[in-house]
Order: C-alpha cells, then sequence, then structure tokens
C-alpha cells in the first residue's frame, strides 16, 4: 500500500490539477477534428497512390477491430462514400490533416513543458514544424502496421478464406500486436522530442511502454463495457454519440499519456536530488 502511496499518489495529484484536465481536454477536441482527415488521407494514399486494395480492406479491418458494433459500420460506411466521392488523392486532404492533427501537439508540448518544469515554450512556427515532423513519423509508423496487417490477410488469405475464424484470429492477433507496438512508439516520440527541453531516452522507454499496455487496457475496457457505454451515450448525445464517445475516450487516453510524462519527470527529479 505504501508502495503505491508513494509512486502514484502524486500522479493521482497531479490528475486532480485544473490545467492538466484542460489541457486532456484539448487534446481530445483536436483529435475528434484530426481523426476522420487522417482516415481519408490514409484510405486515399493506399487506393489511389499505392493502388493497393488489400491495405484498404486493412484499414477497414483495423476499425472493426478498434471500434465495437454499429460504430465501425457507421465510420467504413461513411468513410468509404466519402473517398469514392472526393476521388484521387487530394493535396487539400493533406493540408487539413496537418491543420488539425498540429493541434494536438500544441498542447501537448505546452502540458510536457509545465511536467518537465521547462519556463519557455516554443515558438508557435517552431512547435508547428517539429509537429510536422512527428505527424509524418507517427503516420509512417501507422501506415508500416497497416501494411504488415495487409501483407498478413493477404498471406493467409492463400492458406485459408479469410471469413475462416483461425484466418480471423492470426489477423487480428497480428494487427493488435503491431498496434501496440507502434503507439509505444509513437509515445516514446511524444515523450521524448515534444518537450522543450533534453530528455534522456531511457527516462522514457519505460514510461512509453507502461502507457501503452494502459491505453490498451482502456480500449478493452471500452469494448467491454460497450453495450452500457453506447446506450448511456445515445440517450445523452442523441446523433452526436460517436463524437462524444471519441471526445470522452481520448480526455482519458491523455490523461493516461500526461500521467505517465509526470512519472517519468518525477522519477528524473528524485535522481537529482539523489545525487
Amino acid at each position: 500500500m505504501n508502495f503505491l502511496k508513494r509512486h502514484f499518489g502524486p500522479t493521482f495529484h497531479f490528475w486532480m490539477e485544473t490545467e492538466v484536465h484542460v489541457f486532456a481536454f484539448s487534446i481530445a477536441a483536436n483529435v475528434l477534428l484530426s481523426f476522420f482527415p487522417f482516415l481519408i488521407v490514409m484510405v486515399s494514399l493506399c487506393k489511389y497512390v499505392l493502388g493497393w486494395q488489400a491495405a484498404v480492406d486493412a484499414i477497414y479491418f483495423a476499425l472493426r477491430d478498434i471500434f465495437p458494433g454499429q460504430w465501425s459500420d457507421w465510420l467504413i460506411r461513411n468513410l468509404n462514400f466519402i473517398v469514392l466521392k472526393r476521388g484521387p488523392f487530394q493535396i487539400v486532404s493533406v493540408l487539413v490533416l496537418f491543420f488539425t492533427a498540429n493541434g494536438v501537439f500544441e498542447p501537448l508540448e505546452v502540458a510536457l513543458n509545465k511536467v518537465w518544469r521547462v519556463k519557455t515554450n516554443r515558438s508557435f512556427l517552431r512547435n508547428q514544424v517539429l509537429s510536422l515532423g512527428l505527424i509524418f513519423t507517427c503516420g509512417a509508423l501507422i501506415l508500416l502496421s497497416l501494411i504488415l496487417t495487409a501483407v498478413n490477410r493477404e498471406a493467409m488469405a492463400k492458406v485459408s478464406p479469410l471469413g475462416d475464424p483461425f484466418s480471423k484470429l492470426v489477423s487480428t492477433l497480428v494487427f493488435r500486436f503491431a498496434a501496440l507496438l507502434v503507439g509505444m512508439l509513437v509515445l516514446f516520440l511524444i515523450y521524448w522530442v515534444l518537450p522543450n527541453t533534453k530528455i534522456a531516452w531511457r527516462r522514457v522507454v519505460p514510461v512509453a511502454i507502461f502507457v501503452g499496455l494502459a491505453v490498451e487496457g482502456l480500449k478493452f475496457l471500452t469494448l467491454l463495457f460497450w453495450k452500457q457505454v453506447d446506450e448511456k451515450f445515445y440517450l445523452e448525445y442523441g446523433p452526436f454519440e460517436y463524437s462524444a464517445i471519441l471526445i470522452f475516450w481520448s480526455f482519458l487516453a491523455s490523461m493516461l499519456v500526461l500521467g505517465g510524462a509526470e512519472w517519468a519527470a518525477r522519477g528524473g527529479v528524485e535522481m537529482k536530488a539523489e545525487q
């Protein structure tokens, strides 16, 4: 009990700070704005640039695995309609994605600077340049995980039909393992690169792993209690149900990410005090 209080007590106090909630809600709102443009760019890239239908199917497979019930069907139906209606890959979609995704990293940098006790934030221009680099890197990692999923599904299709339970199981396991690794890598880059100070990479590696597993746990709980969550949000938000769920889930995930940063930074402060 004393161990939990010593190591996690300060994190719970950190979560109770008003500024932390402001940062988390700001990040969640920008996730909502960038989520669908990101899907449009990824599907258009795979469909019109790579010309690889298996990669498009892998994206839809990932959406069905992440978003339960009718939510995934609703997403895929609208995404497929919009991509077909827009036609070939458009630079406007990429620019919209850059603008909205940069909004995620801006409050995240300010929050991480506060956690690491950095008094000066980057200028708006420097933040946008760094955010652009992170968007390219994170997007490439996510695309890589989707490519691995697509290759696996193509290989499994040669062995047995994709509707076969064994094929579904193997495809799901490969996707979840790849997604977990990509999530941890993205968290590592955020913790290591985004704060406006030099941070030892060894300090953030275990935190990125731990928070990556915690986010997966949050996703599992969402799937486990999806029926109750779906009914509650539908009664409260009606046609805005899925948007509200995405913001609320992103808020909780942001709190985990910020809590992990606080944990890593506090460990660094303790080490300095001991030296």
